[in-house]
């Protein structure tokens, strides 16, 4: 048997998730053995300066002894982020005019004083 029929032979059931630059799969494989067990592969494409471009790819192997260890812990981790954070989400690459709070205004390449402000008289309006 051919590396691609047993390939085709360990995959049972596959899910696809795609988020931007990043794609996951999640599929199902058979062991030798026949039982079941969970692959998860993030890939993410990188583009070069020329156009053309690049996956790199990381896999985790996730056998059904540690499912239910896992998944407490991942769900503790995604109610944490979100307990902590909330469910909005708030990056550079999600909003546009998103400023990092240590980030100084700049005005005619130096940084610009936020330490001083006008005084305006409204009666003069």
């Amino acid at each position: 048997m051919g590396d691609k029929e047993l390939m085709d032979q360990e995959e049972i059931y596959s899910k696809v998730l795609r988020a931007g630059r990043r794609t996951y799969f999640f599929d199902v494989r058979s062991t030798k053995a026949g039982d079941y067990y969970l692959t998860i592969t993030e890939s993410k494409k990188f583009t070069h300066d020329d156009g053309s471009f690049h996956y790199k790819k990381h896999k985790i192997y996730l056998y059904k002894e540690d499912f239910v260890a896992f998944k407490e812990h991942v769900d503790e981790m995604m109610d944490y982020i979100v307990d902590e954070k909330g469910s909005e989400v708030i990056s550079e690459r999600h909003q546009k005019d998103f400023k990092r709070e240590e980030e100084e205004p700049i005005e005619n390449g130096e940084p610009k004083s936020t330490d001083s402000f006008t005084d305006i008289d409204f009666d003069d309006i």
